[in-house]
């Protein structure tokens, strides 16, 4: 252990957005639990490449004992990280589920009989990173509870738009931003439609495609929408 300084991290101002994250190169900041935290004290260098990209002003730098930084370690943890991501991507295009389709709408005109939907697979989890049906569109981002309470989605929020579903309650948020971001970056996304649930657990979806769209650099357009629970569309 040696006096240095490093990150530190106020988790009662915290709020779960990720925009420090990008701006760590050593990866030593992840979002746990809805927050950021500091994943190894040997990761960190203490220099604040992270500072100023926080909006809560969460993120400072104190001086303190921790175990020094490791370049080492770093360039190993980064590679892991890497190692494990391809696997992703892997594992999801040999499923059998998720192998890439676009896909012609019922009709020219979707009515709530028909489908819109133009693209297979769609969870976030499966889809691949660089697939046609990204160029040029609008995506749809929603977690799974909307399609189920929104009638009226094929015929109002589908048609012409490429769709991603995911629950950030239960699935690994995080990671759902990282790969948006890399969809993002590796494709010409015109636009980004959210749609989510009313209740407070979906609320999460707003953070996921904020960090994934400042972490890929573009300027991507965002739209949002609410769904009650009784199936309107705010």
């Amino acid at each position: 252990m040696v006096l240095r300084k490093i990150v530190k991290i106020k988790e009662e101002r915290c709020n779960g957005c990720g925009q420090c994250i990008p701006n760590c190169a050593e990866g030593a900041l992840k979002i746990v639990d809805g927050k950021a935290r500091l994943v190894k004290d040997i990761y960190c260098d203490g220099l604040g490449a992270c500072l100023g990209h926080c909006p809560q002003g969460a993120i400072s730098i104190i001086q303190r004992e921790a175990d020094d930084f490791d370049e080492e370690a770093v360039h190993a943890y980064l590679a892991e990280q890497k190692e494990h991501q391809a696997e992703e991507e892997t594992l999801a295009c040999g499923c059998p589920s998720s192998s890439a389709q676009t896909l012609e709408a019922s009709s020219s005109e979707v009515s709530n009989k028909g489908s819109a939907l133009r693209q297979w697979p769609v969870q976030l989890n499966l889809v691949p990173v660089e697939a046609p049906f990204y160029e040029d569109a609008g995506l749809l981002v929603m977690t799974d509870c909307v399609p189920i309470a929104y009638p009226n989605l094929h015929s109002s929020l589908l048609p012409g738009r490429t769709v991603l579903i995911g629950c950030p309650k239960f699935d690994d948020a995080q990671g759902y931003a990282e790969k948006l971001s890399l969809i993002l970056r590796r494709n010409n996304v015109r636009s980004i439609t959210v749609a989510h649930m009313e209740v407070p657990c979906c609320l999460a979806l707003n953070r996921i495609v904020d960090w994934a769209v400042a972490a890929s650099g573009k300027d991507t357009p965002i739209r949002r929408h609410v769904v009650t629970v009784k199936g309107e569309l705010q």
